[in-house]
């Protein structure tokens, strides 16, 4: 008797059941791809006809927080409801409890709230289910209200000279309206996919704000200009973005099925496979697992361009950049030379959120704080924890290999390309090896991988952590601190001898 695979129910609209049973995806997949590009459609709109030269920021906030909450409802039903009690829970904590303590307070409810949410959905409702589900886009609230809190406590409650230049940028001097809150949290370009933006380039977006800092510009200590009265138009970076997710698609849906990430576990693979060719394989199945993220991300980016948010000023060549809130760059992604190259250049608003809520301001361990909380918003599946665990310790080893190994390739280019080389393919396999439970996602069949491979990753990695000294992080920034500090005084000494070598020349002259 043949046995029928049953889909999992879809708690969204069913108005696309057709066209899902003609293209073989699941519902809740289709419905969200469709409402995606309806929102691409709507966000052109939304710049062309609601420009805030032609329309006030309460209409432009209204718009795009009733289109976010329908295309929730769309896409997840009644569960989009998580979306509104989280947020009016943090939102009623942030006036009760006041700016000294509510960015505390919020991140534990609103991390809490996602968690248990995660935890309900996996272990009561559908564990393994690997598709569109309601606590996606709760992770880029969480993101978005903890963001929010720290930043009015910066602003509010911090004086000016505790801030770091990046906290001075970013801090909120006032506390937002419910409509402005709300509108932060669930407009319609980012409620499915993120993703996540400060709260204070938003207000810019939604009230037009023709000056801006731009927080790239900033940190790079580049001097930082004033942008034109009118941001450029965003056509021509949403037709590249299209076409980026376009291809992005095809490769996932032709080349993913070949190299199914559960083969690097099958026992016959392990036993009549070489080393050497279990490592390509790692390699070349976890490839082809990136392209969905670069089309999801992609894809997200390219709707918020399309509506006039994430201009980020001019390069030096004059051609406007789109990227504020991009979440990866690609080809960095695939040619990175380091572990914290990769991981700079994946999914990069949360890296900055990670980077503001938690290690700048974690006393202690920042590194295994800041994976650990990585790990807990991630969500409910052991494997998370155990990729997050592997990077602790990858990435003290490859800060410790940055340190002490590279100023010797550095003599001369050709070295450098031997270095380059050797840390690509060395970073690429560590990258691999550490996310093959957060693809798994279960206990067993990941341990199952690590035994394979002897567990030969984590005791280099905790070797070299080990016998490789690196400096600890507060003697890091007082020495950048102390640099800073002596930059000024070394240019005033500089000019001060250019000064009085061009006067004894005058004078001999």
């Amino acid at each position: 008797m043949a046995t029928e695979t049953v889909s999992p129910a879809c708690t969204g609209s069913s108005l696309l059941q057709p066209i899902s049973e003609i293209i073989n995806l699941p519902l809740d997949q289709v419905n969200f791809v469709v409402c995606q590009l309806f929102a691409l459609l709507t966000a052109f709109g939304f710049r062309l006809y609601l420009h805030p030269s032609k329309t006030s920021p309460f209409v432009r906030h209204v718009v795009a927080t009733l289109l976010g909450f329908y295309f929730a409802l769309f896409c997840f039903g009644w569960y989009a409801l998580h979306f509104l009690v989280q947020s009016g829970l943090t939102y009623g904590i942030m006036i009760l409890t006041g700016v000294e303590h509510m960015h505390k307070y919020c991140l534990v409810v609103a991390l809490g709230y996602l968690s248990f949410c995660q935890i309900t959905r996996v272990y009561v409702f559908d564990y393994g289910m690997y598709s569109a589900d309601f606590t996606g886009p709760m992770m880029v609230i969480t993101q978005k209200i903890t963001s929010l809190t720290f930043e009015i406590h910066d602003g509010m409650c911090r004086k000016e000279e505790q801030l770091t230049p990046n906290q001075k940028i970013l801090a909120i001097k006032r506390m937002p309206s419910l409509l402005e809150y709300f509108s932060y949290n669930c407009n319609f370009m980012g409620i499915l996919a993120g993703p996540t933006c400060s709260y204070n380039d938003y207000i810019a977006f939604i009230e037009g704000t023709p000056c801006r800092r731009h927080r790239d510009q900033q940190t790079n200590g580049k001097a930082n200009g004033r942008h034109k009265q009118t941001d450029p138009s965003p056509n021509i970076e949403v037709v590249r973005k299209l076409a980026t997710c376009f291809f992005s698609l095809m490769v996932f849906l032709s080349v993913c099925k070949v190299f199914p990430v559960e083969r690097n576990i099958d026992d016959d693979f392990i036993a009549t496979t070489p080393f050497y060719a279990q490592v390509v394989y790692l390699y070349l199945s976890m490839l082809t697992t990136r392209p969905k993220y670069y089309f999801v991300w992609t894809l997200a980016d390219a709707i918020n361009n399309a509506a006039g948010f994430g201009f980020n000023g001019y390069t030096s060549d004059g051609s406007p950049r789109w990227d504020l809130i991009s979440n990866l760059r690609i080809t960095d992604i695939e040619f990175a030379t380091s572990f914290k190259m990769f991981l700079d250049n994946w999914n990069i608003q949360t890296a900055h959120w990670l980077k503001r809520v938690c290690y700048e301001r974690c006393p202690y361990n920042p590194t295994a704080a800041t994976f650990i909380l990585s790990a807990m918003w991630h969500g409910a599946y052991p494997g998370y924890y155990l990729t997050f665990l592997t990077g602790i310790v990858v990435t003290l080893a490859a800060r410790a290999m940055r340190h002490n190994v590279r100023p010797h390739f550095l003599g001369s280019p050709s070295h450098k390309l031997v270095y380059d080389v050797i840390t690509w393919a060395g970073t690429q396999i560590a990258i691999c090896y550490t996310v093959v439970p957060f693809v798994l996602l279960s206990v067993g069949p990941s341990m199952k991988f690590y035994r394979s491979w002897y567990f030969s990753v984590h005791i280099g990695c905790v070797l070299l952590a080990v016998a490789l000294p690196v400096k600890p992080r507060h003697l890091r920034l007082k020495e950048q601190q102390k640099g800073l500090h002596l930059a000024p005084i070394l240019s005033h000494l500089d000019s001060t001898s250019t000064d009085s070598n061009c006067n004894q020349k005058t004078k001999a002259t």
